[in-house]
């Protein structure tokens, strides 16, 4: 042994680093979380007012019938789906702080069109306007956060900001069953042009965040929207949209199953939905956090797809029992299913980023949240022909269709990342 090397016992260790807790007492400690957050929870509070009472206002108020409503939320949702690629590749080429901004001033400034709105051309029109301004202005987000917040920390900052979401659009829901019970035209207009106040204050808020570089210019051929060519990452987005069916199973599912195949009283869709919101606002960081990397965010997908599978088995059994069991068995579905929720979620966003080169993640995030939009189409006549119409079986069909798209991110997703510099994704965080 040489004198200049230690004895062996002598040698100095040096401990792995350990992450700085994302928050201090709930805030947190980085900065331009802390203005994401903030504009997230007044945002989401005026959407969760608006949410609350818009159809019972332009049913009730307005004199639209239901089917009517129903068209113009199928129409803004089409605009908004087919807006978020090229939304969010604005925001790369143009720098998405900017855009962002742009984007939710001018969502808010739409959403003032509901004030003078009384009939259902208009409807159409201000919803699906609006809606290319604010699904846009979620792609552009998306992408910033995919930007700021490498290394694994993508996936804590969207946890939190899902969390921040839950307590926003109930506190926001509160506010509307104010309106609600208040019952005048007035209260519901008062609704409506909060949420645009809403958006305002967001838009301002949000310049507080630091300008990032437009992306570099195209090199000669290259195609303007990259990710429409880049076919694992469009595969592993479509796996995550059928994944993100379940979503949809606690909203339309959850309350026709039990008012119509259950002996369980219809006021426990309120609990379960309460039980999903508390769950999701208080555990949603903590089980995001093994998602570091595409491919533990793959097995998370897997993993989550076997809890919502028991959890939807779980609900599908309370159909002809006592009331007691039906009670039980709702509940503890509801409640193995949020967590396949939470940790799916979390493996979810590490896809979707990890995969995304540095300078598109606008683009890419946009076509990623266009496949979720995707099942918001496609869900709701899917989950009443195998949920209701079926019944138990078709619960547990579901379940697997679900677990089935978590196991086959595996190997795609392994796919995907083999493959990146062939499909021109020379930059991405993996």
């Amino acid at each position: 042994m040489s004198a200049s090397t230690p004895p062996a016992e002598e040698a100095e260790t040096v401990p792995a680093a350990v992450p700085e807790r994302l928050t201090r007492r709930g805030i947190p400690r980085d900065a331009n979380l802390r203005v994401l957050a903030g504009a997230t929870l007044v945002n989401t509070a005026g959407n969760g007012a608006m949410m609350t009472t818009f159809a019972l206002y332009f049913t009730h108020k307005i004199g639209l019938a239901a089917t009517q409503v129903g068209l113009a939320l199928s129409v803004a949702a089409l605009c908004g789906m087919l807006a978020q690629v090229p939304m969010g590749h604005l925001g790369d080429v143009r720098g998405p702080r900017e855009v962002l901004s742009a984007l939710t001033a001018a969502s808010g400034v739409t959403a003032l069109g509901l004030l003078v709105t009384h009939n259902l051309l208009v409807l159409c029109l201000v919803l699906g306007v609006q809606a290319v301004f604010d699904r846009g202005a979620g792609a552009v987000r998306n992408g910033f956060i995919a930007r700021i917040a490498e290394g694994g920390r993508g996936v804590e900052f969207k946890a939190y900001l899902r969390a921040v979401t839950n307590v926003g659009i109930s506190f926001g829901a509160l506010l509307g069953g104010l309106a609600l019970a208040i019952d005048q035209t007035w209260a519901y207009l008062g609704v409506f042009a909060l949420d645009a106040v809403t958006f305002l204050a967001t838009s301002v808020a949000v310049r507080r965040l630091p300008h990032l570089e437009p992306a570099p210019a195209r090199a000669q051929g290259a195609p303007r929207l990259q990710v429409l060519r880049d076919v694992p990452f469009v595969v592993v987005s479509l796996l995550t949209g059928i994944f993100a069916i379940h979503f949809l199973v606690m909203e339309l599912a959850i309350p026709l199953w039990i008012a119509g195949h259950t002996s369980a009283p219809n006021s426990l869709v309120a609990v379960v939905l309460l039980v999903n919101t508390v769950s999701v606002a208080l555990l949603q960081v903590r089980l995001s956090r093994g998602a570091t990397s595409v491919p533990t965010s793959a097995r998370a997908l897997a993993f989550a797809g076997a809890w919502i599978l028991v959890g939807f088995t779980l609900i599908a059994f309370a159909d002809g029992q006592a009331v007691w069991v039906s009670v039980l068995l709702v509940l503890a579905g509801a409640g193995v299913h949020v967590v396949g929720e939470m940790v799916g979620s979390g493996g979810q966003w590490g896809l979707q980023m990890g995969l995304a080169p540095r300078d598109r993640q606008g683009q890419y995030q946009g076509f990623a949240g266009m496949s979720f939009s995707l099942s918001n189409i496609v869900g709701p006549p899917l989950i009443a022909l195998l949920c209701i119409n079926w019944g138990t079986p078709g619960w547990i069909v579901l379940g697997a269709v679900i677990l089935a798209a978590g196991l086959l991110s595996v190997p795609v997703s392994a796919w995907a990342l083999r493959t990146r510099e062939r499909y021109g994704v020379l930059s991405y965080t993996g």
